[in-house]
């Protein structure tokens, strides 16, 4: 009896080992990669986690991001936003917290979207009842070519930009 319980032991284990290998594999060969963007502003702590994804030679804005319909900003699970204290997005109030990160895109002027039900994968199950916070924001256009979706932490707010496009909310105490 000792001896079954050792091979099925032995067995459980390696299969644990093979899984756990495999499921590092697939998280670093992930197309759009795990990134975060981290910083103060405003006296507070803000995390930004989000997958980015790479333009790979597509059109983006309006094609692969359509405009005028929710977007989970980033690829893959829905993108988090972070922030230690209660700070003021665009002048309107958004409590400490963290949330989902969607956006409307459009051309000049996009819907930022902070949504209180995060773990969300993409924009499935999203509840527009759920929002804790939807602003818009100038969104805009640069001269060179972002290849990989970033955000960055600035000393007043954030800036997005992917493609040729380039978007960013003011965050004050």
């Amino acid at each position: 009896m000792r001896n079954k319980i050792n091979v099925f032991s032995g067995i459980f284990l390696s299969f644990l080992l093979v899984f756990a290998t495999y499921a590092v594999a697939q998280d670093q060969e992930r197309v759009s990669p795990p990134r975060t963007a981290s910083g103060s502003v405003a006296g507070s702590d803000i995390n930004i986690n989000y997958s980015s994804p790479a333009v790979n030679g597509r059109q983006v804005w309006g094609v692969l991001v359509p405009l005028g319909e929710v977007w989970r900003a980033g690829a893959n699970e829905a993108t988090t936003f972070e922030t230690s204290k209660d700070i003021k997005v665009q002048g309107k109030e958004l409590p400490a917290g963290k949330y989902s990160l969607f956006i409307i895109p459009n051309e000049g002027e996009s819907t930022l979207i902070f949504n209180k039900d995060t773990g969300l994968w993409g924009t499935n199950n999203y509840d527009s009842g759920k929002d804790a916070l939807r602003v818009n924001i100038p969104a805009g256009q640069t001269a060179t070519l972002e290849e990989r979706l970033t955000y960055e932490v600035k000393p007043d707010g954030v800036e997005m930009r992917w493609e040729y496009g380039r978007a960013f909310f003011k965050i004050e105490q």
